[in-house]
């Protein structure tokens, strides 16, 4: 596992196993959320229908001319859903990091609904606010809502191995994410017809800000790279079948620290001028409920009891996490 950079994790041996088994594959999911913070999540019962309709609507709007993507744009800098044009953000600024816009382009959406308990106006103007749904093509809506819907299932499933992995009850997790406030964003990363400008990526190195992603990235794509302990790069290479998960900054927050949410970014082809240098991914951000109140979780305190971190809540966090970046 030390050379690992997401090691491999049977989600449905976990689910239909017996204790022993069980207890297992908790061990190494704890594991590997401390040394790497990524892991691959393998059979996930996730419908092949499901992926392969968004994969192909996704690929089928990038692929659309800019002014059509351009009439489903964000509305304003700092609105989180919507399609954003290449070199439109750069992720190393929520680390405080100044670098050239990040060369990709991506759309973002939000929860599908709306529960009636919110009424927060923070909350119904950022995470709950209405994402410009793209007409073209004329699957995008029903293609994107089935597999956001199949994420937030399987999320909420690795909560599940997530909270046996820190010695907690099995539904642990369950009240903070009942109506989760996760995004869903597709990248395509166009070929690169010129050399970056200097310190210029794909993705600027950044961390996730919630408390999972679940990454789809297109098979045999190369770029993605998480950092060691010691700083150097690991590349994470896709696995056939399985989700990439990676821990984000309220996992870290919860867990004291004993988990990682690790630095990665996505570098630029070996060679520019390459046709066939795009790259595409989805990734859906799990973010618990916009009330929910992160702080450290009882069995990773230290024998004094003290924590790193002050609680927070979730929806707050996130959202100026997030206008950091635009």
């Amino acid at each position: 596992m030390a050379t690992e950079a997401a090691p491999l994790i049977d989600l449905a041996a976990f689910e239909q196993g017996d204790s022993t088994l069980r207890a297992t594959i908790a061990q190494l999911t704890d594991q590997a959320c401390q040394h790497t913070g990524f892991i691959a999540v393998t059979h996930h019962g996730v419908d092949q229908s499901i992926i392969k309709n968004m994969w192909t609507t996704m690929q089928n709007f990038f692929n659309l001319p800019s002014s059509v993507k351009q009439q489903f744009a964000v509305p304003f800098a700092g609105y989180p859903y919507g399609y954003m044009g290449n070199e439109a953000e750069s992720l190393a600024a929520s680390l405080g990091n100044t670098t050239p816009p990040d060369l990709k382009e991506t759309f973002n959406g939000g929860p599908i609904h709306i529960p009636k308990s919110i009424t927060d106006p923070d909350a119904l103007a950022f995470c709950y606010a209405r994402t410009p749904w793209p007409t073209q093509p004329a699957e995008f809506t029903s293609a994107w809502s089935n597999y956001y819907n199949a994420m937030e299932s399987l999320a909420q499933r690795i909560m599940r191995l997530f909270a046996e992995a820190l010695s907690l009850d099995t539904h642990y997790f369950d009240e903070y994410i009942s109506s989760p406030i996760s995004a869903l964003r597709a990248l395509n990363y166009p070929p690169q017809q010129h050399a970056p400008q200097p310190g210029q990526l794909r993705a600027g190195a950044h961390s996730d800000y919630g408390s999972l992603t679940i990454l789809l990235p297109q098979i045999d794509s190369r770029g993605l790279e998480i950092q060691r302990l010691d700083g150097t790069w690991q590349e994470v290479i896709p696995v056939p079948g399985a989700f990439i998960i990676n821990l984000g900054d309220l996992m870290a927050r919860w867990t004291n620290n004993r988990w990682r949410s690790t630095m990665h970014r996505v570098v630029n082809p070996e060679h520019t001028h390459d046709p066939h240098s795009r790259r595409q991914s989805i990734a859906y951000f799990h973010q618990p409920n916009w009330h929910a109140n992160i702080s450290t979780i009882p069995t990773c305190m230290d024998t004094s009891s003290s924590t790193t971190y002050e609680p927070v809540l979730s929806g707050p966090y996130l959202m100026s996490k997030f206008k950091s970046t635009v």
